[in-house]
């Protein structure tokens, strides 16, 4: 066994994700209220932060320290570990983490949270507890850095609205676990939750709805723009991006039951849609709509400085285009072959305006084929759609259904939640393979890593979105990160990380006695272009 593996063995040292090269050294390292922290330069960011993290927990103080026991470093000699590596040594007088750039001193902080008692981790504003043994830190040698850069989650607000309290929550949960993208899910049919001043009724009547699925209970929330810029930078300090998604041109009804003028249907009136699946109305193609979707992509860029802004872009139903008069005319001022074109058409002028913004534009795809070249391709319904993008010149995010799509059951067990057709058990959360082998090393290359997806159609508040989340997501994390796969060791260290998911008040699915696999998520196939496949 590896360092790593071997480390695994004791629960003090059992960490996910797994690090790299992990070397147990005698002794412990005892912190107390006469412990200081050194920051060096261009650390001191990161030393507010675990200041911020543990104080509130153990009651140590943490003060700054010149010569403080605790020291962060930035150092050129960790280059060789990236822009996310870091080295952490612990010894009975001193702990020392370093690392090239700000990132790896932010993951390294994760791990020394991991390492100290699971009461460290204590949620709520409950007086200080110590533990009988004090607080202390296993010593230790940590070598790490990720195996790949994109490490997300994609958590939608738009079927139910989440409140930015629990989003914090929930970036404090992905940072815990090396994760370092946030894909929010702002707008679809159902809703729309990001404000644009220019078009207030978007938030006013499109961000609420009069019932889900029949249940007759009205639901609505959109956040202001003040929670989300506090958002983004809550998120940056612990090393989060915060990606947006504004979907178009389909999954558009909540904006059309808003301003009915950007549909196809003159003189129709909408309401945001009260059902799931792919509603057929869509943006129209007119010259009103692009400037619509400049307008909001620009608010929408100062809001979020982030490179990438998600568009979208999938389950487009052609049907109002195949009879607009006005898609008609476009269609041919535009040269296009028929209806089917102007989506591409449609998601390259987006992209088109994003580049002038210095944004990057993603998109959801379900053949690897569909988007226009400039768009940073999502592969959601088969891995070999990944395949196919990256071959076809695009960067590629996995988020494959099978593996990824965290509304589905648990298990087959009676007592589950509902959720989609099907299971996504533990292993076949781990045995996500954002790469895989047999792919070509130039498609390989192009991976720029995978996400986890909480979609929300039968998750409506934190408590369930978290049942489903956990520990679900510490398996795709692990995977993220590391490139060792060893399933019995997994299991060893996600039983003893329990403990801290316990401090942390998560309260998740417990973990299977055996680790049998239950029933996979049943494959379905292919979709049309207007068929209800993606949530």
């Amino acid at each position: 066994m590896t360092d790593a593996a071997s480390a695994s063995l004791r629960p003090d040292l059992a960490l996910v994700p797994r690090p790299d090269s992990v070397t147990p050294l005698p002794g412990r390292f005892i912190l107390d209220h006469h412990t200081g922290l050194r920051a060096g330069p261009g650390a001191e960011a990161a030393a507010d932060l675990l200041r911020e993290l543990l104080t509130p927990t153990t009651g140590l103080p943490l003060a700054p320290d010149a010569g403080g026991r605790i020291s962060l470093l930035l150092t050129s000699g960790q280059q060789a570990l990236g822009a996310e590596g870091y080295v952490l040594t612990v010894r009975p007088d001193s702990v020392l983490l370093s690392a090239a750039g700000p990132d790896g001193l932010l993951r390294g902080i994760q791990t020394l949270r991991q390492l100290l008692p699971p009461e460290a981790l204590a949620a709520g504003g409950a007086r200080p507890r110590t533990p009988a043994s004090g607080w202390s830190l296993p010593c230790v040698r940590i070598t790490d850095r990720p195996r790949f850069a994109w490490r997300g989650a994609m958590l939608d607000v738009a079927r139910y609205f989440q409140p930015v309290s629990y989003v914090r929550r929930f970036v404090d949960l992905l940072a815990l676990h090396k994760l370092n993208v946030l894909h929010l899910h702002l707008t679809d049919d159902q809703g729309w939750r990001m404000p644009v001043a220019a078009y207030p009724r978007l938030t006013e009547i499109g961000g609420r709805r009069a019932e889900s699925e029949g249940d007759g209970v009205p639901h609505e929330g959109a956040y202001t723009r003040a929670e989300l810029a506090g958002l983004v930078a809550y998120a940056a300090r612990r090393g989060v991006s915060v990606v947006p998604e504004i979907e178009m041109p389909g999954h558009a009804r909540a904006a059309l039951a808003a301003y009915p003028e950007l549909g196809n249907l003159p003189g129709v009136r909408l309401e945001p849609w009260t059902r799931w699946g792919v509603c057929e109305n869509v943006f129209g193609v007119h010259d009103a709509v692009l400037d619509f979707c400049r307008g909001v992509l620009d608010e929408v860029a100062d809001v979020f400085p982030g490179p990438y802004v998600h568009l979208g872009g999938d389950e487009c139903p052609r049907v109002e285009w195949e009879r607009s008069p006005a898609a008609r005319d476009r269609i041919t001022a535009e040269g296009l072959a028929g209806p089917g074109a102007l989506h591409g058409w449609f998601l390259g002028a987006a992209a088109e305006h994003l580049a002038k913004l210095g944004r990057r534009p993603l998109g959801w795809t379900g053949t690897g084929t569909e988007l226009p070249t400039a768009f940073t391709a999502m592969a959601w319904l088969d891995t070999e759609h990944g395949r196919a993008a990256a071959l076809r010149g695009h960067d590629v995010i996995m988020a494959p259904y099978r593996s990824t799509y965290l509304d589905y059951p648990q298990s087959a067990d009676p007592g589950e939640p509902r959720g989609q057709d099907g299971v996504l058990d533990l292993r076949g959360a781990y045995d996500n393979e954002p790469a895989p082998a047999h792919w070509e090393p130039e498609a390989a290359r192009r991976v720029l890593g995978t996400q986890a997806q909480l979609w929300t159609e039968y998750a409506r508040t934190p408590a369930e979105l978290e049942y489903l989340a956990f520990p679900r997501l510490c398996a795709l994390a692990d995977t993220a990160w590391s490139a060792h796969r060893d399933w019995p060791d997994y299991l060893r260290r996600q039983g003893h990380h329990q403990t801290r998911l316990d401090a942390l008040g998560v309260r998740g699915r417990s973990l299977p006695p055996h680790p049998e696999r239950n029933a996979p998520c049943a494959p379905r196939p292919e979709p049309e272009p207007t068929s209800a496949a993606r949530p």
